[in-house]
């Protein structure tokens, strides 16, 4: 109906240009409205038997009727410019992978639903009049068609991108008008970029999307995410976070397999409004070996879809036992009670080396004589061996000035943990503040001659992030959690750390003052990232007294320390390692791994040999090639082929000469039909941004009658410019009718011809 008021298609004036073709001056138009518009209301005026109110809608329908003669006079035109009938080619794409193999009930797959809204449109028969239609499929690659019949349904992945790209390429060769995607646009292969979006909007060829299926999925709970560390010492606490996409479920609970044997369960309550929950599972990382990780969610009731309510990790356990350095000036509560709450713990080594008299360090822990034989580190590689450092009571002045440096690169560039207790010798009072290691603190340490370090009665308080964080985690539940830190003893001693860094984190506070009055909070337990590792503060050394005002059986005080230590050594890395870039592959065939290989200081090794070998559970050799990243920085680029479903052993050897550098394991699984379980609804957004992009348009089913005509008017592939009149346009003369009839039906009512 429009079409026929307009005199021509709707998508000619979308894409045309409007103009006069009389060549008539516009200021000449302008003139003779305005003398028309002074004459009416000169006119008007004159009429004072009528209410001005009136008067201004007669003449405003009388202006109105002399405008549009006007224009038409001026012969009104549009230039547009459409493909020439037989000479271009338009190429329809349509998804067939697994995710358009979903049916509900007994209607039809979304493929058969597209399949039929095209034939049932008259949409393909319409565009093959007046172009050369091409068909094409896809899902991990695109493929031609004769007929839309040979579609029989995919299981790969879904790559938009690069079947978008195939497709255009024959623009190159061909005059190509336009190109229609049918899809749900999941896109999981990771090939529409921006860099892809910008390439295909470069060719000039508008892409037409056609969105299938639901915009949200009915009745599904979908573990959308799966967040899992790859490598953990054994005995740590690890934490699984989950991102659960659900439409109205109210909780639903997440359990963790190793293999088949469950390690922890969780209830986990959803928002009310359908969209995504994220939330967090602790699990036990057990003994060392390799957990084969599986995370579900229990189903939903009559959830259909089950299939997106699981996903894989695979989990390296390390057993070696993780090295803490601790170094302490004098005989402390603090040291004596966090020696013995790190001792149960086999996977955590600590040795120490306490200042007993000024010449003399009493040392624990070492494995021989020669070990902190003086009471410091004696050599880089030395303080290089150890994981994680503690610096309690003792002054910067002890160190020289080569110890003050290998701890700042221990930190920088061996990527350990530095954690700086309170002390009357401590952080700022002991000097800390003007060496080296200050740029890598969290907060710039106070210095002068008034001590920041006093007795003073205060409770430790989670921060925001220190909920977060495994190590303020006394309970799973945070309530609980809450509770338990609120009723810790109080502390007994403060030290002021000065001013914080941008980058420093607050995981503790101390907070004092009267019971009752205003409550001070004070940073206490602070952290930071630099380098490849990370230091923290912790602005007390009472935390002995939780462990002496609580019952024996009370373990929050042993909690805390074994939680600190492996959040001090877990982060560290290893001088040999080989690292996936994820530790299940879903749907591919191809893994990559970053191998690295480091002194014993931790500096690249040039001229080392690495061999890499991999091999399947079932015994089957994994072809691995090995590229060196050409920066000389000790890093390699590992290429795997898993050629078959499966877990895979990865083992990496490096030598320099006849030297043995060490060893590095890592394994890897490799899942088929999974990837398209995902995500299966009608990703809108994704297929809207596609079309915006390259000039095309955003289409549903029930609107594929318009498509032949948006096609018809594309300015792509070989075109031909026209000039359509607009004075003859129906819709004109039915406006001059209708002003006219208006004027006249008003002077009637109001007794007024």
């Amino acid at each position: 109906m429009l079409d026929f008021l307009l005199g021509h298609s709707i998508w000619a004036f979308r894409n045309g240009e409007l103009a006069f073709a009389r060549g008539w001056p516009l200021w000449l138009l302008v003139a003779l409205g305005a003398l028309g518009l002074a004459a009416i209301v000169v006119t008007l005026l004159r009429r004072s038997d009528l209410q001005i109110w009136k008067r201004a809608i007669l003449a405003t329908l009388q202006f109105a009727f002399l405008a549009i003669v006007l224009v038409l006079l001026w012969r009104p035109v549009l230039n547009v410019e459409r493909i020439r009938d037989r000479e271009n080619v338009v190429a329809v794409v349509i998804d067939n992978s697994g995710s358009m193999n979903v049916a509900q009930g007994n209607t039809p797959s979304w493929r058969d639903q597209a399949v039929q809204a095209l034939q049932s449109s008259g949409a393909l028969k319409q565009i093959a009049a007046s172009s050369e239609l091409k068909l094409f499929s896809f899902d991990d690659r695109a493929q031609s068609l004769e007929a839309l019949g040979e579609l029989r349904g995919g299981a790969g992945a879904t790559r938009i991108g690069d079947a978008l790209t195939t497709v255009t390429q024959m623009a190159a060769s061909v005059p190509m008008a336009a190109v229609v995607l049918v899809s749900d646009g999941a896109e999981n292969g990771g090939s529409l970029s921006e860099a892809t979006l910008s390439r295909l909007a470069a060719t000039g060829v508008p892409v037409h999307a056609i969105g299938v299926g639901p915009e949200q999925p009915a009745n599904d709970l979908e573990l959308e995410q799966l967040q899992v560390p790859d490598s953990a010492a054994a005995g740590e606490t690890l934490r699984a976070v989950v991102s659960v996409r659900h439409q109205g479920q109210r909780s639903t609970r997440v359990r963790v397999y190793d293999g088949e044997k469950l390690i922890a369960s969780q209830e986990v309550p959803l928002a009310e409004q359908a969209g995504l929950t994220t939330a967090s599972v602790e699990f036990p990382a057990g003994e060392a070996g390799v957990r084969d990780l599986r995370v579900t969610l229990d189903a939903a009731r009559n959830e259909t879809n089950t299939q997106n309510n699981e996903r894989r990790a695979v989990l390296d356990v390390d057993g070696r036992p993780r090295n803490v350095l601790y170094i302490e000036g004098e005989p402390r509560w603090e040291y004596k009670f966090m020696r013995r709450a790190a001792e149960p713990d086999r996977s955590l080594r600590i040795v120490s080396s306490m200042r007993a008299t000024p010449n003399r360090f009493y040392r624990q822990g070492v494995k021989s004589g020669d070990e902190l034989k003086d009471g410091l580190p004696a050599t880089e590689a030395e303080l290089d061996s150890a994981d994680a450092v503690i610096l309690g009571s003792i002054e910067a002045a002890a160190f020289s000035h080569d110890q003050h440096e290998w701890l700042k690169n221990f930190v920088d560039r061996r990527g350990g943990s530095l954690l700086m207790l309170a002390g009357r010798d401590g952080m700022g009072d002991g000097g800390w503040g003007r060496v080296p290691l200050a740029q890598v603190l969290p907060a710039k340490l106070p210095g002068g001659s008034q001590p920041s370090y006093g007795t003073l009665t205060s409770r430790a308080r989670l921060t925001v992030y220190g909920q977060e964080s495994a190590i303020g985690r006394l309970d799973a539940d945070p309530a609980r959690n809450e509770k338990l830190w609120a009723e810790m003893p109080p502390l007994a001693d403060f030290q002021n750390i000065g001013a914080l860094r941008p980058g420093a984190v607050v995981l503790l506070e101390a907070t004092s003052g009267k019971a009752g009055g205003p409550q001070r909070a004070d940073p206490l337990l602070v952290m930071q990232r630099y380098g490849r590792g990370a230091s923290y503060l912790l602005a007390t050394a009472t935390t002995w007294r939780w462990q002496m005002r609580l019952p024996l059986e009370d373990q929050r005080h042993e909690l805390f320390w074994r939680q600190l230590l492996h959040a001090l050594t877990a982060p560290s890395p290893e001088r040999i390692s080989l690292q996936p870039e994820h530790s299940v592959y879903a749907d591919e065939s191809t893994a990559e791994l970053e191998a690295q290989v480091l002194d014993e200081t931790f500096k690249p090794v040039p001229g080392a040999v690495v061999t890499v070998t991999a091999s399947a559970d079932s015994g089957a050799v994994a072809p691995v090639s090995i590229e060196p990243s050409g920066r000389d920085d000790g890093r390699y680029r590992v290429v795997m082929q898993a050629p078959a479903p499966g877990l895979y052993r990865v083992v990496m050897t490096a030598k320099l000469g006849d030297k043995s550098l060490g060893e590095a394991v890592t394994h890897l699984r490799r899942v088929d039909g999974v990837r398209e379980q995902f995500g299966v609804y009608q990703h809108k957004p994704m297929l809207e941004r596609i079309a915006h992009d390259t000039g095309g348009r955003y289409w549903k089913l029930d609107e594929l009658a318009g498509l032949p005509e948006a096609i018809r008017y594309s300015r792509a592939g070989m075109v031909e410019r026209q000039t359509l009149d607009l004075w003859n346009m129906p819709l004109g003369f039915l406006l001059l009718a209708v002003l006219k009839l208006s004027e006249w039906l008003l002077r009637r009512l109001w007794r007024r011809l």
